[in-house]
C-alpha cells in the first residue's frame, strides 16, 4: 500500500512538471512570435519632426522709375491751309496744296525721330499763346515772276529771342539749301514775312520762323517732284536748331 501511494505521488509530480513544461513552451512560443515585432518597433527610431529653417530674404524694392523726358514739341503751319488758296498760278496750281503736302511730310519725318508735332492751319485757334520748342510756317512764292528762283527764311523783325531765332533761321537756311540746291533769295524777304501774323499770336518764348520754299514757276519741279528733298531740308533745319547749343 505504501508503495502504491508513492507511485501516485510521483505521478502527480510528473503531471505537474509536464504541465509546467507545457506552459513554459507555450510562453516561449508566444514570446518568439511577438518579440521580433516589439523589437522592431523599439529599434526603429521615430523620425523627429523637423521644422525647415527658412532664411529670410531681403524684400526687393523696385527701382524708382527714371523720369521720362517729354519729347520736344514742334509747331508746323501749312501756309494758307484752312483759310484760302494762297498764290495761284495760271494753270491752277495753288500755293496751299504745295504747302500742305510739304508740311505733312515734314511732320512725318520729325515724328519718326521722336518729336511731338502739331500741324496747324494758317489762322488756327491754337496759335494763340502757342508754346513749343519751335514753330515754322511753310509757304511758297507766287508765279508772278517767272524767272525768279530760290528760297528765303525770316524771323520776326523785333524778336524777343534774337539769338535763338537767328540760330533757327541759320539752321533752316543752311540745311534747306544743302538738301534742295536752291539759292537763298535774300533780297526778296518782305514785310509780310518779318511781320507775319503768327509771330504775334504765339507765346513770346516760342522761337519761330517762316520759310518760302521756292517760286511756283521757276522752282516748280523741285516743289512738286522733289518734295522729299524739300521736306527733308526743313526737317533737318529744325533738328539742327533743336539739337545744337547756341554759340
Amino acid at each position: 500500500m505504501v508503495r502504491r501511494g508513492a507511485l501516485e505521488v510521483a505521478q502527480r509530480i510528473l503531471v505537474a512538471v509536464m504541465v509546467a513544461i507545457a506552459f513554459t513552451i507555450a510562453y516561449l512560443i508566444l514570446h518568439a512570435l511577438w518579440a521580433p515585432e516589439s523589437r522592431s518597433d523599439r529599434s526603429t527610431p521615430v523620425a523627429a519632426t523637423l521644422t525647415p529653417t527658412v532664411t529670410p530674404t531681403a524684400t526687393r524694392v523696385p527701382p524708382s522709375p527714371t523720369p521720362t523726358k517729354p519729347p520736344k514739341k514742334v509747331g508746323l503751319v501749312a501756309g494758307h491751309w484752312g483759310y484760302d488758296s494762297g498764290a495761284v498760278c495760271p494753270d491752277g496750281l495753288t500755293e496751299v496744296e504745295i504747302n500742305l503736302a510739304i508740311a505733312q511730310s515734314v511732320k512725318a519725318l520729325l515724328e519718326d525721330q521722336g518729336y511731338a508735332v502739331d500741324l496747324l492751319e494758317e489762322f488756327d485757334a491754337a496759335l494763340e499763346g502757342y508754346m513749343a520748342d519751335t514753330l515754322v510756317s511753310i509757304h511758297a512764292d507766287s508765279c508772278n515772276i517767272p524767272e525768279a528762283s530760290g528760297f528765303k527764311v525770316a524771323s520776326v523783325l523785333h524778336s524777343a529771342l534774337p539769338e535763338e531765332e537767328d540760330r533757327l533761321v541759320k539752321c533752316l537756311r543752311e540745311e534747306y539749301q544743302e538738301a534742295t540746291g536752291l539759292p537763298f533769295h535774300a533780297h526778296s524777304i518782305t514785310y509780310d514775312m518779318t511781320e507775319y501774323h503768327a509771330f504775334y499770336e504765339i507765346a513770346p518764348q516760342t522761337p519761330a520762323a517762316i520759310i518760302e520754299t521756292g517760286f511756283m514757276a521757276a522752282d516748280r519741279q523741285v516743289l512738286l517732284d522733289q518734295q522729299d528733298k524739300v521736306a527733308q531740308g526743313i526737317a533737318n533745319g529744325i533738328v539742327c536748331f533743336l539739337e545744337t547749343e547756341s554759340d
